[in-house]
């Protein structure tokens, strides 16, 4: 046994002065392998801005806090004299802990020799400012022990404004939106840092220089505007919860550029609230309905079967096809009327008949036509997910009898909201499809490395007499057809409402219960020169108004009056005046009188007062003189606004307690409470503005 354990004892010892002496090199390299590495330094991700420069997405620096609490130069003399303020300060600035729980977490790393203790994650940029003037703290790296990590966080300053087409980039998610088409472009080239890996597998930077340092992501451009994003959301919001709406999406469009200045998409969750969980007009492929009827009937003038005038019969507005009825939404039909008049009023028998008599023997010719003119194809979108048309051909297994005439009136056929709306735009650009922009340019370090061009998709969809005709039909939907609640008195609008049955999946259209209802409006404006186009949807509405005039249309024209307010491109100018010497006085509201007089003291205009007691006045013009007389508020009666500025009439009466509602433009026309009755704190008073 003695023999036996000191054999054991010597091999022991032999082998510890092999790997100590004689393989000692290796283990060491091997050791140092395992505990110390290059790790990956985050480069910042590039920016993402709006048309006009304004921040859609970017990267915030946050940052994690570590306390060497055994540095070299960190004596126990400094550590105790000034752990009291640190923990004080502490506590302070991150109020989750007590000032004796920072102590005691303090004191305890001094004690253990912790050389990485964590103080405190996702720290900004300007607590870390104020963290660096903390007693101990304030000594720097190796005097105080201050250790800092900066990591960056995706932030978008709009919130949810474009929140899907600005989208996302997640480790182990699939990117969506911008940030994902463009990832190879913000993501920069990240750096490399020699850290060790110290206890609890905590990587600890070993030096503050990096030894490759990361390149920062170049920054986007996109066409979004800032402005008319927010009116399109707020309309189209308001406009979901006052039908219930299941989704709805808005896309506004540049004509001549194809650039996307704005796309909302909003869903209803099961607590009744709407936020951007898809995006509808990139990736919602289902039957669009009547507005399809413009492919259609331009299908049958560019072959040469149908003009304007020619005169389709609807009868008393039902007719079938193989056993299978289809109806006019206008009880009693419309009987004998012209191609135009059976596109205005969105006659479902008008344009099925035409399209059958010309196409029953030749369906393909029909499907042909349609996917000439850039239906049937996807544009090719650059942001992931969009949504694959669907354009039947006549030798399908499920072509069927009724397919042309069912088609022909936007029935089975798949298209999304931006490839309908590309359509559309073509129309309003002579032809020309463009595809839809996104990004104008992206930057690096504020030099341009890449211009994203327009890009035409289809030189001419069809011949311009086509064209032509097609803009008078769309002209003619809201002069005189379904949409003539959108009919504007400054400027011409254009388009086409659609309202379209989708089929529940296993009753399919049998069962009217179970149907819901997709309104739409896809048009463009000014009519006469048009500058930008704009498609609605609107997916389930629930309180049995689903027509697209009235639950689309408002939302179109409300962006389209956003829009013709703050554009000066899109308005007419103002011809020249030939003979000044006979024209009147400028005409002025009723309003404050010190405005009032500066405003013709500055045009060079005498004003005779009758009273200079009151701070409002009503003004009288005529050739050659301009009198103002007097307008006394009374603060407990109801003043009389008529004639003012909608700007004098809030300021008026607000400030005696009233809430103020009003519509039109202009000046106030009449106000809901009479002048001079009792004042009423509260009580609602409407304007009407002409």
């Amino acid at each position: 046994m003695y023999v036996f354990i000191a054999v054991f004892a010597v091999v022991i010892l032999a082998q510890t002065f092999n790997v100590q002496f004689v393989e000692g090199a290796e283990w060491k390299q091997k050791s140092e392998e395992l505990t110390t590495s290059y790790r990956t330094i985050e480069a910042v991700r590039g920016n993402i801005f709006a048309a006009d420069g304004s921040l859609l997405a970017t990267s915030v620096p946050i940052f994690e806090i570590r306390f060497d609490a055994k540095t070299q130069a960190l004596t126990d003399d400094i550590f105790y004299k000034g752990v009291d303020s640190l923990a004080t300060q502490l506590s302070n600035l991150f109020k989750d802990k007590t000032k004796s729980q920072y102590r005691r977490e303090l004191v305890s790393a001094r004690k253990k020799g912790s050389r990485y203790h964590l103080i405190k994650r996702n720290v900004k940029y300007t607590d870390l400012q104020v963290l660096k003037t903390f007693s101990i703290f304030n000594r720097g790296k190796y005097k105080g022990g201050l250790l800092y990590i900066q990591e960056n966080k995706r932030v978008r300053p709009f919130k949810l404004l474009a929140e899907r087409t600005i989208g996302y980039e997640r480790k182990d998610i699939k990117p969506i939106g911008l940030e994902g088409a463009y990832s190879n472009y913000l993501k920069g080239v990240d750096g490399k840092r020699l850290m060790k890996k110290i206890a609890g597998g905590v990587w600890m930077p070993i030096t503050d220089e990096n030894e490759v340092e990361p390149l920062d992501g170049s920054d986007i451009y996109t066409t979004i505007d800032i402005n008319i994003q927010d009116v399109a959301e707020n309309a189209l919001i308001t406009q979901l919860q006052l039908h219930e709406a299941g989704h709805g999406t808005v896309v506004l469009m540049e004509v001549e550029t194809g650039n996307i200045k704005a796309i909302a998409n909003l869903q209803r969750d099961k607590n009744g609230n709407y936020n951007e969980s898809y995006n509808y007009a990139l990736g919602y492929s289902t039957e669009p309905g009547s507005v399809f009827k413009l492919a259609s009937l331009m299908a049958a003038f560019e072959d040469g079967y149908a003009s304007l005038e020619d005169i389709v019969s609807t009868g008393n507005g039902i007719t079938k096809y193989y056993g299978d009825e289809m109806k006019d939404s206008h009880e009693g039909g419309y009987g004998d009327i012209s191609v135009q008049r059976s596109f205005e009023v969105s006659s479902n028998v008008g344009v099925s008949k035409l399209i059958v008599k010309n196409y029953s023997s030749k369906p393909q010719q029909f499907v042909d036509r349609i996917r000439k003119m850039g239906l049937g194809e996807p544009l090719g979108i650059e942001i992931s997910g969009e949504g694959t048309p669907l354009i039947k051909n006549a030798n399908d297994k499920d072509w069927y009898g009724t397919t042309l005439p069912w088609m022909s009136i936007g029935y089975e056929t798949h298209l999304t909201p931006l490839q309908i709306l590309t359509f559309y735009n073509a129309v309003a650009n002579n032809g020309k499809m463009v595809k839809p922009r996104f990004v104008t340019h992206i930057n690096q370090r504020g030099q341009k490395i890449k211009q994203v061009k327009v890009e035409t998709l289809i030189p001419s969809i069809c011949s311009q007499k086509t064209i032509e005709m097609a803009k008078k039909m769309l002209e003619g939907v809201v002069e005189n057809g379904t949409a003539k609640n959108l009919k504007n008195a400054d400027f011409k609008i254009a388009g086409k409402t659609g309202t379209a049955q989708i089929a529940n999946k296993a009753a399919g259209y049998k069962n009217e219960a179970k149907i819901n209802y997709q309104a739409s409006f896809v048009g463009y404006f000014p009519s006469d020169a048009p500058k930008y186009s704009c498609i609605v949807v609107v997916a389930a509405p629930s309180k049995n108004v689903y027509y697209g005039n009235l639950v689309a249309g408002p939302i179109f024209k409300e962006v389209a009056d956003k829009i013709y307010a703050t554009s000066f491109a899109i308005h007419k100018q103002l011809s020249n005046r030939t003979n000044t010497a006979i024209s009147k006085i400028p005409y002025s509201k009723d309003g404050n009188w010190e405005d009032l007089s500066t405003v013709y003291k500055t045009i060079g205009v005498k004003v005779s007062k009758q009273s200079k007691k009151s701070e409002w006045t009503s003004i009288h013009t005529d050739q050659q003189s301009v009198t103002a007389n007097s307008r006394r508020i009374n603060e407990l009666l109801i003043p009389n606004v008529v004639g003012m500025s909608i700007k004098d009439a809030l300021y008026i009466l607000e400030n005696q307690g009233l809430e103020v509602k009003f519509f039109g433009k202009g000046v106030v026309k009449s106000q809901s409470i009479n002048p001079g009755e009792k004042i009423v704190k509260g009580s609602v008073i409407a304007l009407e503005l002409v």
